[in-house]
């Protein structure tokens, strides 16, 4: 497992392009046959990618976490951005067909990923937090998420918000989970940005153009930077940075947030004139 640690927002104002990547961006989490798990400080988010090919991966614990099991004091939630899968927990099967969700409750034990088979394999994509509570372990198809239309063809946000844990979906402790799909021709995500103070959150941004990348924002509202974002790169932000893009076409990214709120729409809009 690695471990990054995030700027502040002041030392960020005066980072070159490598050291800013260095501190937010999360590159090369899906590895064939390999479990890839990157420890943060920002609220103890650890996130994750598993690419079982010919043999199931194990979610194991580690010393980053002091723990025996990997859910012992957290929760999981896991989308799988790849081709069919099966995620095991405590001896209870689920199958995860493509941009399905699976919440892994605190106190599970063994927590085994497998796909269908390694020509195509499933592509696990993990964030979890730590937990104080435990709630059950819990499957939800597309069919089961919560649907919220947002934006405009004009404004060139047209999307839609797959909400699969949430306050009024899957049960959990801190994590909000699920992802959003932009319509063809709609390249903004969350435009006019927002922070919120209350909760953290990563992006995972996947299903790009051939050969794209997104442009990340990210940074205090009157001092914004931004990131060079390309396929399954997953970026990090802090409560106190805005966080929007713009692509080089239409995409999909999977969003997670852990905090003391757990209200989807608890956020601090930034006007337009804000930005700099």
């Amino acid at each position: 497992m690695k471990t990054i640690r995030a700027a502040d927002d002041i030392r960020y104002r005066r980072m070159t392009t490598d050291e800013m990547r260095g501190h937010f961006l999360i590159p090369g989490l899906f590895r064939p046959g390999a479990a890839e798990l990157v420890y943060t400080d920002v609220d103890r988010a650890v996130v994750g990618g598993l690419v079982p090919t010919t043999a199931p991966l194990r979610l194991e614990g580690g010393r980053e976490m002091a723990c025996t099991h990997f859910c012992d004091r957290r929760e999981a939630g896991v989308l799988n951005l790849g081709a069919p899968g099966t995620v095991t927990v405590d001896g209870r099967a689920f199958r995860m067909a493509p941009r399905e969700c699976l919440y892994i409750g605190r106190g599970s034990r063994e927590i085994v990923f497998a796909s269908d088979g390694p020509a195509a394999p499933a592509q696990f994509y993990l964030l979890s937090y730590p937990a104080h509570a435990a709630h059950p372990t819990a499957h939800a198809g597309i069919d089961k998420a919560n649907r919220v239309e947002l934006g405009s063809a004009k404004d060139a946000n047209r999307r839609t918000i797959f909400q699969f844990i949430h306050e009024k979906g899957i049960p959990s402790c801190q994590l909000v989970m699920g992802f959003t799909e932009l319509h063809e021709g709609s390249v903004w995500n969350t435009y006019p940005p927002h922070t919120h103070d209350r909760r953290t959150e990563v992006y995972c941004y996947f299903d790009l153009p051939a050969g794209g990348a997104v442009l990340h924002l990210f940074g205090r509202p009157e001092e914004t930077r931004h990131l060079v974002v390309r396929e399954k790169d997953a970026v990090l932000s802090p409560p106190w940075s805005i966080h929007s893009g713009v692509g080089t076409g239409a995409y999909r990214f999977a969003w997670g947030m852990g905090g003391e709120n757990q209200v989807f729409d608890d956020m601090d809009k930034v006007g337009d004139g804000t930005l700099k």
